[in-house]
């Protein structure tokens, strides 16, 4: 399989996941390789609502959400191609080796980049990274479980 570089808008996004605001953490996908791995962004502005309390005077992107982010966007990358799509949830299982090296602030665009690792028919590992001009922000092994809605 070749890797997919037509960029997929917002009204992609929303027709293939159940998120919406002010969970929806994905914006823009850059490319996709089905079934092995996805490229998306999300432009983070000072508008986000968890920035209200997370933190007053110095706002940064919960670590948790950067994580959110990443399963999104592996949500999209397991659901692209399945036709029964609107029937299904991807569910997390694990979060293994979560790591932390750099805050995301307002203004900053997260580019998620996220691996297969392993595949069955209900079950992935993921290994998935979040970057901030290029340097990795956050960084972790993801597992789920795909069930029906």
């Amino acid at each position: 399989m070749t890797s997919e570089t037509q960029v997929r808008d917002v009204e992609w996004i929303l027709s293939v996941l159940p998120h919406r605001y002010p969970l929806l953490l994905v914006d823009r996908v850059l490319e996709i390789e089905p079934k092995k791995r996805i490229v998306a962004l999300k432009n983070v502005t000072i508008n986000e609502p968890f920035f209200l309390g997370h933190f007053p005077g110095r706002p940064v992107v919960p670590g948790v959400l950067l994580i959110e982010g990443m399963a999104q966007a592996g949500g999209l990358l397991l659901l692209h191609d399945m036709p029964d799509r609107e029937r299904k949830l991807v569910y997390f299982t694990a979060i293994e080796s979560a790591r932390f090296r750099r805050p995301v602030v307002p203004g900053d665009q997260v580019r998620y980049e996220v691996d297969v690792l392993r595949l069955r028919s209900v079950y992935c590992k993921l290994s998935a990274r979040a970057l901030v001009d290029g340097d990795v922000a956050a960084e972790a092994v993801i597992s789920s479980a795909m069930l029906d809605r």
